[in-house]
């Protein structure tokens, strides 16, 4: 998965780049995809600042084009698996808000590396009624070999919304499945808190230390 998390988050924020507030207009959501990926990629390549990593810039374009179109909170609830039961309510928010600002970070480091990927966007299946679905795109690499990204989609009251992606057959979700479950069976629900918050405010202090 490492070799491919740069073009995936890339994709990542493309797909949900532009998406719309609400579901009343709701697109289909291969065609979503497709007019985003216009969008947000011209944005990079027009924008010297995005590319050279400007950190200001990348979290405000995280910030506005790709978190309002996510559900964390499933996200995290299906990398803890049946370790969510186990949660508190106080401990859930608290999981939900780290694992969010991991992928935040993440997703700032990657998006600057864009490096005139192109990004092929599939035909979704999608039947009258269908609540959840999944899109299918493959990234182009220049010099290197396409990767198939997909990625889980469900319907709500806010139009489309990504709850997991699949890399290169690798899911996002059960990646982080495997390594939570660790951090739990050693230390608990709130060792697993910590270790979060650690590497976030880690990540964060790199960033300060680099300017």
């Amino acid at each position: 998965m490492t070799r491919s998390l740069a073009a995936f988050l890339l994709a990542l924020a493309t797909l949900v780049a532009g998406a719309p507030a609400s579901a009343a207009n709701d697109p289909a959501p291969d065609a979503l995809v497709r007019k985003s990926v216009d969008e947000v990629l011209g944005l990079i390549k027009a924008d010297k600042d995005l590319q050279a990593g400007n950190d200001r810039k990348l979290l405000a374009l995280i910030e506005e084009k790709v978190l309002p179109h996510f559900d964390f909170q499933r996200m995290t609830r299906l990398a803890l698996g049946r370790n969510w039961a186990q949660a508190s309510d106080a401990q859930k928010e608290a999981l939900v808000t780290e694992f969010r600002t991991l992928l935040v970070r993440t997703y700032s480091t990657s998006l600057s590396q864009y490096r005139n990927q192109t990004i092929d966007v599939k035909p979704a299946k999608l039947a009258a009624g269908d609540t959840e679905t999944v899109v299918r795109t493959v990234v182009n690499q220049p010099g290197g070999q396409p990767i198939p990204i997909d990625y889980g989609m469900e319907r709500s009251d806010r139009g489309w919304r990504v709850y997991d992606v699949v890399v290169d057959g690798v899911s996002l979700v059960t990646t982080y499945r495997g390594s939570f479950n660790d951090q739990i069976r050693k230390s608990g629900v709130d060792g697993l808190l910590k270790t979060l918050a650690d590497r976030n405010r880690a990540a964060a202090g790199g960033k300060a230390a680099a300017k």
